[in-house]
């Protein structure tokens, strides 16, 4: 890439072919497997990407917050899941109830003592959340059914469980995290019935386990995915994609050679700090894949790679290792799309970008 572009960097660029073919393939996939598309949308925040994949077919969304709830909400969405065991306040109670009358809203919870607070903002939709192995939020599959029994004493109508099988996040541990999130749900799903109530829905998924959440014999009707519509680095890394699926990068320019390495003006305040275990450093570069973040400041990201350098005033894309970050850094995306063969370059806000309560 020349330096010749005049927007400012470091920005997010979507390619915008990419992204459609993500969600598309991914889409096909599920219909196949007769399992519904939720996708968590705290990915990207963007309410043109949303339509997107509710053309391609999804049920609903998957919000994190109230604050995203109310983003979508007002833009046209009626299903609307906001997966995060909820503890409400009485304000936090009022916005939920005047969601709950504009779509329709389903809410999580992993204990007795929430679905009591949940009773301030009226009868709600509930799912129960259980810990499939990540062992963050959820409670331990057995106790499902008593959680959901309280729930339903507090008011709420209880439609089923989810999980998130977050410890996918590793290598080689896609297919195991599918295996745990397809054992803990049907055994969730026993414990509401056992308990008179029947699950209509059974909800999992994360991106990294994914191919092998579709795969499996399992009770799920549904799956929750996020970073799929755009790939990142540590998606790269576990081989969850391929470079050539990844849509959203951050460009950036050479600022410096200093110490004979690239140095870039997209820092953590562009691309977000996150450094997994598995990860190999700060991010990489597109058209550079030896290439490593090594060192990452506010405003820095020193970058070791082999070759000759990327000149100076030159711009390169940055992969940031985590997604969801980058994008709540930022205000909009730069959509480069193809129109009647020349590239179309527009701005998509990031609509609910900083609603985190």
């Amino acid at each position: 890439m020349t330096g010749t572009d005049e927007q400012p960097t470091p920005y997010l660029e979507i390619d915008a072919a990419r992204m459609r073919g993500n969600i598309a393939r991914v889409a096909a996939l599920a219909a196949s497997r007769g399992v519904s598309m939720r996708p968590h949308v705290k990915t990207h925040k963007c309410v043109e990407i949303a339509r997107l994949q509710a053309t391609a077919g999804s049920a609903g969304i998957t919000v994190a917050t109230i604050g995203e709830a109310e983003v979508f909400v007002e833009a046209g969405f009626d299903d609307v899941f906001v997966a995060y065991p909820l503890w409400v306040t009485e304000a936090q109670a009022a916005r939920l109830r005047a969601l709950a009358e504009r779509a329709t809203l389903s809410v999580g919870l992993d204990s007795a003592e929430a679905a009591g607070q949940l009773a301030l903002a009226g009868p709600q939709r509930v799912l129960v959340e259980i810990d499939s192995g990540h062992h963050r939020s959820g409670v331990p599959v057995e106790e499902a059914g008593s959680v959901a029994l309280a729930a339903r004493s507090a008011g709420h109508t209880v439609v089923g469980v989810f999980t998130f099988p977050g410890h996918s996040y590793a290598p080689d541990r896609t297919t195991t995290a599918a295996h745990d999130e397809a054992t803990a749900l049907a055994t969730a799903a026993a414990s509401l019935r056992g308990v008179g109530i029947e699950p209509s829905v059974v909800s999992g998924g994360s991106t990294p386990s994914l191919a092998a959440s579709l795969s499996a014999d399992s009770e799920i009707t549904e799956l929750r995915p996020g970073v799929y519509v755009f790939g990142d680095a540590q998606q790269w890394e576990l081989g969850s994609c391929t470079p050539d699926q990844i849509a959203l990068t951050c460009v950036a320019t050479v600022v410096s050679h200093a110490g004979g390495r690239v140095v870039l003006d997209s820092g953590s305040k562009a691309l977000g700090a996150d450094w997994s275990a598995f990860a190999t450093g700060f991010g990489r570069l597109l058209d550079h894949p030896e290439a490593r973040i090594v060192i990452l400041s506010e405003h820095h990201a020193v970058v070791e790679m082999t070759g000759p350098l990327p000149a100076l005033g030159s711009r390169v894309r940055v992969v940031p290792n985590h997604a969801c970050n980058a994008v709540n850094l930022a205000d909009t995306f730069t959509v480069l799309d193809a129109d009647a063969a020349r590239v179309v370059r527009r701005q998509w806000a990031i609509a609910a970008r900083g609603r985190n309560s």
